[in-house]
């Protein structure tokens, strides 16, 4: 049934196999590589631009006071069109908890909605300047929340969404 013959072509397979499962990893690791180089250096995705007096480019301070003095409600609504796919303004939660009333709200006030705890460390109310730095980059003001949205990079568009939401009374 089984001779020696056999057995060696079957572990042979195996072994094959194995070989070319592990130099397709390897070249598809080589090929894909995006993470820290050997001795766990990490290699940027880019590459850095030299301005001409060689300085880095310092980003403006935003004054926050002014803003919300320009901000257009009207505006803002067309902003939360991006909202709208995971919270409400009627009272309802959905993926994320209703944000009527939000402005001046107590961050966990919802009742019923189960909050990812992060929020709760990064501040204890939702003030327009809490919540303007929240909108540009809400995994980097709360680290850890659950809330999967990038952000609203633009100032203008915060402080507008701010002004609508402002409006919403709860």
């Amino acid at each position: 049934m089984f001779d020696t013959m056999t057995f060696t072509k079957i572990v042979g397979g195996l072994c094959g196999a194995l070989l070319i499962f592990l130099m397709g990893k390897w070249a598809a690791e080589s090929l894909y590589h995006t993470g820290g180089g050997h001795g766990g250096e990490e290699h940027a995705a880019g590459f850095a631009i030299q301005v001409e007096d060689g300085e880095p480019v310092e980003e403006e301070e935003v004054d926050f006071a002014a803003l919300m003095a320009s901000a257009d409600a009207g505006k803002g609504e067309r902003v939360w069109g991006k909202c709208r796919a995971c919270h409400k303004l009627d009272g309802s939660d959905a993926v994320g908890p209703h944000l009527d009333g939000v402005v001046g709200r107590a961050v966990d006030a919802v009742e019923g909605f189960g909050y990812s705890g992060a929020l709760e460390e990064a501040a204890d109310v939702w003030t327009p300047e809490n919540l303007f730095h929240f909108l540009e980059n809400p995994r980097g003001f709360a680290p850890g929340t659950a809330m999967g949205f990038a952000g609203l990079p633009k100032a203008e568009d915060r402080v507008n969404l701010i002004a609508y939401l402002q409006t919403t009374g709860g």
